[in-house]
Formats: C-alpha cells, sequence, structure tokens
C-alpha cells in the first residue's frame, strides 16, 4: 500500500500470467551479484543525501550537529577558537570556561544565580545544614557590592557589632567589589582562630572602618528559648537549618513544662535557610488546610501548600521581624500574618521571594539557579519589597551608629563626625558627654576616663584601642537588653493572655 494525498490505495494484482522466462546463473555468481547491488544502492543513497541543492540531510561530526543544534552558541565557539589560537599566551581553559559561565550567570541580574566552581561548591551546604569556621554571616551581591542580609546569633560576626545592610567594601585589604558572593565567602571564611579584617561601610558614613574579626566554629545550634515573666516565652530561630524543627519541637516541650501562655516567635537577623523546614515549622502554627505559601516555578500554575494535621500551638503567638528576616524567614512571616492572624512586630523584613535550586555539574562544580519564586498565602509576592509589620517598632537610633576605629586616636582638642558617634555612644549607654557636636572637649575626656575606670583601664581620657572596643560592646550590649520590639511583643501577648 503507498499514501497519496491522505488517501489509501490498494494496488490491485496483475490480471495477465507472468511470462516463462528464466535467466540462470551459478550460486556464487548470484552471491556477488546481490552484494554489488547492494553496495551500488549505499552509493547511491550516500550521493543523493549528501550533494545538490536538494540534500536531504547533512552527514557532520558530532561537534559540527551541536553547533548545527545550538545555533546560539556559535559566537561563543567562534571566540573561544580565536583566543585559544591566537592569544599570545597559553590560555587556563578551566578558568575561561568557568568565566563564560559566570558571565552568563551575571548577565541574568540575579544575585541569588550563582556559579560555583569544584571549591566553591564544597562549601555549598555547609551554612545550611552543619556547622562551618568562619565569621558566621550571611551575605549577598548586590549592585556590585557585597552586603550583610544578617550577621548569625553568637557569632563573631555579632559580637563584633556586623549589621544588616553593612556593605563589605574590602577584606584584608583586597577589593571584593564586583565579586559574587561565592567569592568573597571564600576570602572571609577560614580556620578557627584565624583573623581577617572587613572594611565595613555603614549607613551615610563616608569612609569605611576596618573591623577585625576572629574567625571561630559557627555553632549548629538555631532555637534558643527562654521564659519571660508572666509566663511568655520567647523562642528565637536563628536560621532554617536541618535540624531547626526538631530543635524547636524540644524548645516548646520546654517552654510548656515551665507554664508557657503566650509566645514570642523572633526571627529578627535570620537569613533564610531550607524550604522544607519553613514549611514543616510554619505548619505548627496554622490550622489545617490553611495556606502556607504559593509555589511558583516558570510556565505552571502555582502550587499551593497547605497545613498538616500534625502537632499546632495553642497558646497565643506574635512573630518578631526586622529588615534582617529574609527568604524561609518570609514564608513564616507571610503565612502566620494572612493565614493565622497572628501580629508582626517590628521593622519591615528583607524582601526575598525566590527560590534556589542548586544542581551539580559532571565535574563536581555547581550551577545554582533561581527556579522558582514563592508567594504569600494571598498571592503576594514579597520579593524586593519585605513584609510590613503590623505593629511597627524601630530600632532605636543608637542601634544604627557607624563603627568606630579602634586604630584611630580620639582626645580633647579634635573635632570629627567619628568623634560625634562616640559622643552618641557614650550618651547611650549612661557617659554624659556633653554637647553632641563632634566636638571632643573637657566633658568628653571626662567621659571617656569613667568608661575606662569601669573596664579597668588606664584613665587617660583618650578613645583608642581597647577603650573604643569596650565602648562599642557595651552599646551591643545595650541594644541587646533593651529590646523595644520584643517588649512590645510581650506586651500584645500580655492583653491577649489577660494579664
Amino acid at each position: 500500500m503507498e499514501e497519496n494525498n491522505g488517501h489509501r490505495q490498494e494496488i490491485e494484482p496483475n490480471s495477465q500470467p507472468p511470462a516463462n522466462r528464466y535467466i540462470k546463473l551459478k550460486p556464487f555468481s548470484f552471491v556477488m551479484l546481490v552484494f554489488g547491488l547492494v553496495l551500488a544502492t549505499a552509493a547511491i543513497t550516500f550521493f543523493v543525501l549528501t550533494t545538490g541543492d536538494d540534500k536531504v540531510v547533512e552527514v557532520v561530526s558530532p561537534q559540527k550537529q551541536s553547533l548545527k543544534d545550538r545555533k546560539e552558541f556559535e559566537k561563543l565557539y567562534n571566540a573561544y577558537d580565536e583566543m585559544k589560537g591566537n592569544y599570545f599566551e597559553d590560555i587556563d581553559e578551566t578558568a575561561v570556561i568557568d568565566g563564560a559561565i559566570n558571565g552568563m550567570i551575571d548577565a541574568l541580574g540575579d544575585p541569588y544565580s550563582d556559579y560555583l566552581n569544584q571549591k566553591e561548591a564544597r562549601q555549598l551546604n555547609e551554612s545550611i545544614s552543619s556547622s562551618f569556621e568562619g565569621i558566621g554571616a550571611e551575605i549577598q551581591e548586590k549592585n556590585g557590592y557585597i552586603n550583610v542580609v544578617s550577621p548569625i546569633k553568637n557569632s563573631p560576626a555579632e559580637r563584633a557589632g556586623i549589621l544588616p545592610n553593612d556593605t563589605i567594601i574590602a577584606v584584608d585589604g583586597e577589593s571584593i567589589q564586583g565579586m559574587s558572593s561565592s567569592e568573597a565567602v571564600l576570602l572571609i571564611r577560614g580556620e578557627k582562630g584565624t583573623t581577617v579584617t572587613l572594611s565595613i561601610k555603614r549607613g551615610e558614613a563616608v569612609e569605611p572602618v576596618d573591623v577585625k574579626i576572629k574567625r571561630d566554629v559557627i555553632p549548629i545550634e538555631t532555637v534558643y528559648a527562654e521564659m519571660l515573666d508572666d509566663g511568655i516565652a520567647h523562642i528565637h530561630l536563628t536560621s532554617f537549618s536541618e535540624g531547626t524543627y526538631d530543635e524547636l519541637l524540644v524548645a516548646l516541650d520546654e517552654m510548656e513544662a515551665k507554664g508557657m501562655k503566650g509566645l514570642v516567635v523572633d526571627v529578627r537577623q535570620n537569613p533564610g535557610g531550607r524550604l522544607d523546614i519553613a514549611i514543616k515549622i510554619s505548619d505548627l502554627f496554622l490550622e489545617n488546610g490553611k495556606n502556607i505559601f504559593q509555589y511558583k516555578e516558570k510556565g505552571i500554575q502555582p502550587e499551593i501548600f497547605t497545613a498538616s494535621g500534625k502537632r499546632k500551638i495553642g497558646v497565643p503567638v506574635t512573630l518578631v521581624i526586622d529588615d534582617g528576616s529574609a527568604s524561609a524567614s518570609e514564608i513564616l512571616a507571610g503565612a502566620l500574618k494572612e493565614s493565622a492572624n497572628v501580629p508582626l512586630i517590628g521593622v519591615k523584613t528583607f524582601g526575598k521571594g525566590t527560590v534556589q535550586s542548586p544542581k551539580n555539574l559532571p565535574d563536581g562544580s555547581n550551577l545554582k539557579l533561581t527556579t522558582a519564586k514563592w508567594l504569600t498565602p494571598d498571592g503576594n509576592w514579597v520579593h524586593k519589597e519585605g513584609i510590613k509589620p503590623d505593629i511597627e517598632v524601630p530600632y532605636p537610633s543608637y542601634a544604627m551608629l557607624p563603627f568606630l576605629d579602634p586604630t584611630i586616636e580620639m582626645k580633647v582638642g579634635m573635632l570629627s563626625p567619628s568623634i560625634k558617634s562616640a559622643e552618641e555612644m557614650l550618651k547611650a549607654v549612661g557617659y554624659e558627654p556633653g554637647e553632641i557636636d563632634g566636638m571632643f572637649d573637657e566633658k568628653t575626656t571626662q567621659a571617656v576616663k569613667k568608661l575606662q575606670k569601669d573596664l579597668a583601664l588606664d584613665t587617660n581620657g583618650i578613645l583608642l584601642g581597647e577603650t573604643t572596643y569596650g565602648l562599642m560592646e557595651k552599646l551591643r550590649t545595650k541594644i541587646q537588653e533593651d529590646d523595644p520590639q520584643l517588649m512590645k511583643a510581650k506586651e500584645v501577648l500580655l492583653e491577649k493572655v489577660g494579664k
């Protein structure tokens, strides 16, 4: 049978009998004839299909076939061949290929997509699955600069006074402008006990300040619980790591055993972490069937994740947030705000509404791409917008004062913006420096001497070295102890539990 314009036609058998004529061949001659016909047919077929204007297919090498199939890479291959053939020195092929991949990723304009070479890839999961050695700060690249998303609780970075939105200009004197976050991490991390110097720019400060930080093992503990007055528990989640959910269950058991009547959940300066952990933790606070969040991949309708019938928190809850609360922290915040009517207290969150998926490449390198975005239960995308609190409680102004450089001497008769910051710090921690005007006068000197006496240092009235470190440590302690956001969250709970 054969096809003709889409209609099948049957070929009728010939009604005339065939003629009785035969050609007699010896067996060997017949075999050779058949073999020759096969070769001739193959040759003619090859010629017809590969030559002339109407050729059907092109027989090419595998490399040329890939070029034909992927025209968009033809320019890249040509540039590579030109460089390899004509550059005046031998090229590092691995570095060139890595650079090309990094260039493609950079062209996306997405600070969360990244390419990690073999060395960088080994560190990919450290910050979300186990302890590691370094300073303990989540960073991201933004507009060519490396910004701090959040320091990790009880980390060297937090103890040194690193804050969300600080910009790291240089590491050990080497500029990191234009580097990816992965490249910056390789410079910042290091063995326990070693020291790294970060050049930090904060707020409107004109010049960056060098901050020396001693690296340490970053704790894997991510849940910190305490019982406040009147049966109000305070549980701080510092990240959403592999063990965070189980740690939280243990903390809840401890707080319930102590008579918990209300719960303040705290995700301030929590840069996020694992998506599955965020879902499990959010589930604890939502009624069965309530939306946790929506997961949206390219070209696919959003997938809605809902709360299950597992363990639930049975006491009133508030959530404390700040501009260091990002990613998984915002998933929790969105779920509690929109599906559980839990009041959010603090300042607007960071605003990261995308999901990254790492893929290991055959040579051990890793491609981390933004593969989806997530939406709040009501379908809001918080990317670059953040989540606003229901009750805004800003940090006190002294919490955002710029660093003081301990290597710069400040003494009577001097005038500078740094001295003005020092005066504000002195006043905040209880030492009266006189008028806050940037002039290091006699009152400022007396305030510094009182500080030095309390620090058991030489009372020379000069702000330098250990005196400067001591002043900043006192300020850090005050920020932690005078916590207006936590106090407001507690107040809101006390109203609900009838205190």
